[in-house]
């Protein structure tokens, strides 16, 4: 869903807001220097493993909700999507439990980074995916604060959660974006499930 290649990962990394996702696992295993950020690491691992149960669930239902808004040729069949996020669910419980300095408690759009440390960073459906709850001005914030601390920033999806609408201030974010001299642009993946879902936000400064 980001396009990520062995380019992307040869830098320093951070993945805001992470959750119970096992990419930080797998990018430093293959010597990504990856980090991940999110509020939910002030669990205790207990904590995470049942929160990342809870999160399994509520997206089962949102694609049983919305059956017409999701496509299944990228996974297969439920099942093996259901499979693939268990995997990644225990991949991340053992890896907060050998490397917790791996995992910073944080929350945007305040992060405890210095600028520019981060050669990318990479934010999976919290923006734009909640944008029926977290309005204009928070993500206006978010976007600046994960363009603060890192060179590039890659944020996907694009459209809002459950039957996939449009974001409702989207141009006037862009616009506001292209205000304070961040470049924003639009990528489109290879990854396939939310039907139009298929595009990544790429932000840059300058």
């Amino acid at each position: 869903m980001f396009g990520l290649g062995r380019d992307e990962l040869s830098g320093r990394v951070l993945d805001c807001s992470a959750g119970a996702a096992g990419f930080v696992a797998q990018a430093a295993a293959g010597g990504c220097r990856a980090l991940a950020a999110d509020p939910a690491y002030v669990l205790t691992r207990e904590q995470l493993a049942e929160a990342g149960r809870r999160d399994l669930d509520r997206g089962n239902a949102i694609a049983a909700e919305h059956p017409d808004s999701f496509e299944w040729d990228w996974y297969g069949v439920p099942a093996r999507r259901e499979a693939l996020r268990k995997r990644a669910l225990a991949q991340f419980l053992l890896d907060v439990e050998g490397n917790p300095s791996r995992y910073v408690a944080a929350q945007l759009p305040q992060l405890p980074f210095r600028d520019g440390v981060f050669d990318l960073v990479i934010c999976s459906h919290l923006l734009f995916t909640w944008a029926d709850v977290l309005g204009q001005s928070w993500h206006l914030a978010a976007v600046r604060e994960l363009a603060r601390v890192g060179r590039e920033v890659r944020v996907f999806p694009t459209i809002m959660q459950g039957a996939g609408d449009v974001v409702p201030f989207w141009d006037d974010l862009m616009a506001q974006l292209a205000g304070e001299r961040l470049r924003a642009e639009l990528r489109r993946v290879d990854y396939r499930f939310q039907v139009g879902a298929d595009q990544m936000l790429m932000v840059t400064s300058g």
